[in-house]
């Protein structure tokens, strides 16, 4: 049976990788349930063009309405593997971290809490205030992992796309539901 994850994508720059995560969990044979807040539409668009929100809908076992809080993915009797928010904006954060479950994106996040389940933050904004480290640690301390998309400059990337690509499989990598595609670092001769 393959596995079968939630992946949410919020507002913030950085809609590639909700795009990202979306092709290599469709490469895996993984059933996606997808939601998208009505920024994220706007942002897929303006970042990776307007076919963007097609192919996101054509990677998705089911595409929910952001708006329907009776999907499936807003109950913990749906057995799922967790959730990824990628990327998740801070406007999302702070519904996370303060069980705002507002809206199907951010109850779907908080039914991975409650059930104990992995849930993934590719939080992104730069710099931060204190409201978003405040609300960092708040969604950490509920059970949440937290995964600014702070590129591997180690690994020596040599495009965007691979930063993005890097960025999306070690998020799944937290997952935890099958073995790590994400590259790693092999260490180095002391000089």
């Amino acid at each position: 049976m393959s596995a079968r994850v939630v992946l949410g994508v919020a507002g913030a720059s950085g809609a590639a990788l909700g795009l990202s995560v979306a092709r290599r969990l469709a490469g895996m044979g993984a059933e996606i349930d997808i939601v998208t807040s009505a920024a994220a539409t706007r942002t897929l668009a303006e970042e990776c063009g307007p076919g963007a929100q097609d192919e996101l809908r054509a990677l998705a076992t089911r595409y929910h309405d952001n708006g329907n809080i009776g999907a499936s993915i807003a109950s913990g009797s749906v057995p799922v593997a967790g959730m990824i928010v990628a990327p998740c904006s801070m406007r999302t954060l702070a519904a996370i971290a303060h069980g705002l479950d507002d809206n199907l994106l951010t109850r779907s996040a908080s039914v991975q809490l409650k059930e104990r389940r992995r849930l993934i933050l590719l939080t992104r904004e730069a710099p931060l205030t204190l409201a978003h480290l405040r609300n960092m640690t708040a969604a950490t301390e509920m059970g949440a992992i937290l995964l600014p998309p702070v590129p591997a400059f180690y690994l020596k990337p040599q495009s965007v796309s691979e930063i993005v690509d890097q960025i999306a499989a070690r998020a799944i990598d937290l997952l935890a539901i099958s073995a790590p595609s994400a590259n790693r670092w092999t260490g180095s001769e002391a000089p």
